[in-house]
């Protein structure tokens, strides 16, 4: 289960407010590039022949929001193929950074970490590549239980991530990060994984800043993430203070796991938009972009 979407601004209001659309922004919001490091592009939302949302109206969305690159992961992985391919997808100034998302159907969400199919499915897909070059890594990946980090194939996998310098997106609390780190060869000292928003069910604050330390290429997602607003939209002080602190180890994403995420695309960056405006503007600029472009060697 994940957590009930974030209230949401209505699509007038977005529209007229939209620093992409409009020039109308607040003189304080954020309005440099974004990167988008949490974004699926299920078969719900295009299968390759229909569906509500087919690659003109996704890069449309980016487009107008100032997204200039994607973490892309899909299910099944060739949503992610499809937007790497196009010419439109280059048109429209976005980069895709591909991932192996490891469901080829819902089916996998409750079994990848002990099914052998999933850990040959990886390789063949690591072997095939994409129009935009290889796969950089893996994940969204979900652990509803974190014992299940125990699994073969999740450790396999992990293993895999750091022998071939894959980043792994995984959407787990924080004992299945000490798990998961674990099954690496330096005990999470060289694994890169994005954590998708910064723990689940509200993970304490003092918590994340514990793994951050204790986890020196550890970086936090911050869709969804609960306690991270307050005050019309701004960053409560805590998430504030602890930003300021790590500045390279956050980045920010859309999580567009079902259609109506992308419905209300314009309303999640516009609300990125306004607290990275509240932020010192180097920092905003590394939660915004820089963070992501040193991760997959993007330009600065």
């Amino acid at each position: 289960m994940r957590p009930a979407p974030l209230a949401l601004l209505p699509a007038l209001v977005v529209l007229a407010m939209s620093p992409a659309l409009s020039g109308s922004a607040l003189a304080a919001d954020y309005t440099g590039p974004l990167f988008d490091a949490h974004l699926h592009y299920n078969e719900e939302a295009w299968n390759g022949h229909d569906g509500p949302h087919p690659p003109a109206d996704v890069l449309a969305r980016m487009q107008r929001n100032g997204v200039k690159g994607i973490l892309s992961n899909s299910r099944p992985n060739d949503g992610t193929r499809a937007l790497a391919a196009l010419p439109q997808t280059r048109a429209a100034g976005v980069t895709v950074v591909p991932f192996i998302r490891l469901y080829r159907t819902r089916a996998d969400y409750d079994n990848w970490f002990r099914d052998p199919s999933i850990y040959r499915m990886v390789q063949e897909e690591l072997a095939r590549g994409t129009a935009a070059g290889p796969y950089r890594g893996l994940g969204e990946f979900h652990l509803y239980d974190s014992g299940n980090a125990r699994g073969p194939v999740a450790r396999q996998l992990m293993a895999l991530a750091e022998e071939k310098s894959l980043v792994v997106l995984a959407h787990v609390d924080d004992e299945a990060i000490e798990l998961l780190m674990a099954a690496t060869p330096s005990q999470g000292r060289e694994l890169r994984l994005v954590w998708a928003h910064t723990g689940i069910n509200g993970t304490p604050i003092e918590r994340v800043q514990d793994l951050l330390a204790k986890y020196p290429r550890l970086m936090g997602e911050l869709s969804y993430r609960p306690g991270l607003t307050c005050d019309g939209g701004k960053l409560c002080p805590d998430w504030r203070a602890l930003i300021e602190r790590h500045p390279d180890r956050f980045l920010i994403g859309s999580d567009t796991w079902v259609n109506q995420r992308w419905q209300h695309y314009d309303a999640t960056m516009l609300g990125y938009r306004a607290w990275l405006g509240d932020l010192p503007a180097d920092i905003a600029r590394r939660i915004a972009w820089g963070n992501a472009a040193r991760l997959f060697g993007l330009p600065p």
